[in-house]
């Protein structure tokens, strides 16, 4: 990675290791955020090391997913959030401010600096020339106490840009023709740095939006340079303080550089159930459309809303279609409010929903049955829309906003002449739902606010050397943490409970699994490659650690499930032979003798089937990972050392 802007960065916060992709380095974080679903476990870890105060230049605490208060639950975690936030030296940014990636991009991000967020779409901050990755709320909160976060080296992959995006052609479809290359499993272990002559011809929002939905190839994180693009994105929120401009050397050294002519992108669309399942739009013209939504945090900037607006000046949604909108931010919102542009969509037959994650989740606007709905969202799992069978479309504003008016599928180039929009030179700022860190002196007589949902963590008990467990469920590829914790409007309230929501794990894709679990008193799980994809969702580890199952096997781990897995102390092992994978069923009974030591000797770990044959384990983990799961998780480890 010699020369690369990724290695300038890592480098420049290097306090671990050697960068040489592969191996583990630790590195200073100079930034974290959480946002609600995730934060509220984040900051009961955090608490556990009783310190007064972060260690961190700038933390953020951010409500954006569980907004719809249908009961106590969702609104008693907010209190939690804010009383910590308060406490501690904490920004927390209210419900209403906006989604968390698209507010820490136009606020907080800068150039150069290291983030982690316990959200997998943190690497949108790689934008604006950060290095950003999401991460579990474990590795947040160990990183607000001052401990350096580890992880592999990541391959730094060259992405070069020539030419520029013809009219009706956007960044995201930039997004989804990588990862019809590069499906969702290319991007792991890999870090995707964006360069040459193209770059110049996008936003920083539209940078944004590309890094963001790296993290559906499964990168560790996405970045950008620092350039005159960025200065002017900086000027506009007045942070030219926060400017200094970053690139990769002209003789960087990449271990691979994939070449995109911008010119010869077409719009693309991302068909159900996977973001990497791309075809051109033109390919699936004249599907009727029951929804359109306009949002989330990769397409809900001030030029996605404009963009559409403007399209839909004196025009009308079709009839048959529900057509919904969600600002990424306060901010943008105040702004097309200012310049009318927000009657456009009021006007054409929109309904303007909060300035939250929403529908992205689940939470609210769930599609009828059987639905199609399109989306500008970065996902499209099956029954992550919250309804089961509908059928969820990954594509751009513009061809989200055509099919919106034609009721079907519709190439965008057939709406005529293009917008053109201007970003405002200043954006006017209103922080009436950004509350800023307090003094330390007033923060002593902040009490902490715990309501009656919130419950304690699962306890860290250390790893056995002899497991025996029974197979509680085998599962395929590309298992999600949808799949394992599923989101939406009735679960997501429970996030701060684990008893409660453990009861949902696997709901959708093994109804008896909770009662298998606590019947056999734990066990072990079975899944194919690239088990864990998707959302950072820690509760996707943090449930089968309270249901103590301490063994996952798998042909393949996605990244941040993989490290959750080891920060609650489950033991991931991977199937050195992948067809052996074919010789485990649920009910086999599985027994690892010399766990411990075959850890600490770096030896295969073997199991042995129904006393009757053995397979052979590796399980790729650091030095940094062995130790924390000999301590039974990341708490008791760190707990340790500090």
């Amino acid at each position: 990675m010699k020369g690369t802007l990724t290695e300038k960065i890592l480098k420049r916060h290097l306090v671990k290791g050697d960068l040489i992709p592969g191996k583990e380095i630790a590195i200073k974080i100079d930034q974290t955020l959480t946002q609600d679903a995730t934060g509220t476990m984040a900051y009961l870890e955090f608490l556990n090391f009783k310190v007064d105060k972060i260690k961190t230049k700038l933390s953020v605490s951010y409500v954006d997913h569980n907004t719809l208060q249908s009961g106590f639950e969702n609104a008693d975690d907010h209190l939690f959030l804010q009383s910590v936030a308060e406490k501690y030296g904490i920004y927390f940014s209210k419900p209403g401010n906006g989604i968390c990636h698209q507010v820490h991009l136009e606020r907080f991000a800068k150039p150069g600096d290291t983030l982690i967020g316990s959200d997998s779409h943190t690497p949108t901050a790689g934008g604006i020339g950060m290095i950003a990755i999401g991460v579990g709320g474990m590795d947040v909160a160990s990183a607000l106490v001052g401990y350096p976060f580890s992880f592999t080296c990541p391959e730094v992959i060259g992405v070069q840009l020539t030419g520029k995006l013809k009219p009706w052609s956007a960044a995201k479809d930039i997004i989804l023709y990588l990862l019809q290359k590069l499906s969702v499993k290319g991007g792991v272990g890999k870090t995707l740095e964006y360069f040459g002559e193209g770059v110049l011809t996008l936003s920083v929002p539209e940078r944004a939006t590309i890094t963001n939905m790296g993290a559906e190839l499964g990168a560790t994180t996405s970045i950008f340079p620092s350039d005159k693009i960025t200065y002017k994105f900086l000027k506009s929120f007045g942070r030219v303080k926060d400017f200094i401009e970053l690139s990769a050397d002209k003789d960087a050294e990449y271990s691979k550089i994939i070449k995109v002519n911008l010119n010869e992108i077409e719009p693309l669309i991302a068909l159900p159930h996977m973001p990497d399942n791309v075809k051109k739009v033109k390919e699936v013209e004249g599907v009727k459309v029951n929804q359109v939504i306009i949002g989330s945090c990769t397409n809900s900037s001030y030029k996605d809303l404009m963009t559409a607006a403007s399209i839909l000046k004196n025009k009308k949604i079709h009839k048959d279609v529900s057509f919904v909108v969600a600002p990424g931010s306060k901010t943008i919102l105040d702004a097309l409010i200012k310049n009318k542009h927000l009657s456009y969509f009021i006007n054409a037959g929109a309904r303007i929903i909060e300035t939250a994650c929403g529908p992205c989740i689940g939470m609210g606007q769930a599609p009828n049955s059987k639905g199609i709905t399109l989306r500008t969202f970065n996902r499209n799992f099956k029954g992550r829309s919250g309804t089961q069978d509908a059928e969820v479309y990954l594509v751009s504003v513009e061809t989200a906003v055509a099919a919106a008016i034609y009721g079907k599928i519709t190439d965008p180039r057939k709406l005529g002449k293009y917008p053109i929009i201007k970003e405002p030179a200043k954006m006017k700022l209103d922080d009436s739902l950004l509350l800023k860190p307090l003094s330390f002196a007033k923060r002593k007589n902040i009490q902490i606010i715990m309501g009656p949902n919130i419950k304690p963590l699962p306890e860290d008990k250390p790893l056995q050397n002899k497991i025996e467990s029974k197979v509680l469920a085998k599962f395929g590829d590309n298992i999600t943490t949808d799949d394992i914790m599923p989101a939406g409007a009735k679960i997501l309230p429970l996030r701060s409970n684990i008893p409660e929501i453990s009861k949902y794990i696997f709901s959708k894709l093994d109804p008896e699994f909770y009662k298998k679990a606590t019947e056999a008193k734990g066990g072990i799980i079975v899944g194919g490659e690239n088990y864990g994809q998707g959302s950072s969702r820690e509760h996707a580890a943090l449930v089968p650690q309270y249901l103590n199952i301490r063994i996952v096997l798998a042909k393949s781990f996605a990244r941040i499930h993989k490290s959750n897995l080891i920060n609650c102390g489950i033991l991931p092992l991977t199937f050195i032979n992948p067809s052996d994978y074919e010789k485990i069923n649920a009910g086999d009974i599985i027994v690892f003798n010399d766990v411990i030591s075959s850890l600490n000797g770096k030896k295969s770990i073997i199991g042995l089937v129904n006393n009757n044959f053995n397979i052979d384990f590796s399980y790729n983990l650091t030095d940094t990972e062995i130790k924390i799961l000999l301590a039974g998780g990341k708490i008791n480890y760190i707990k340790s050392n500090l």
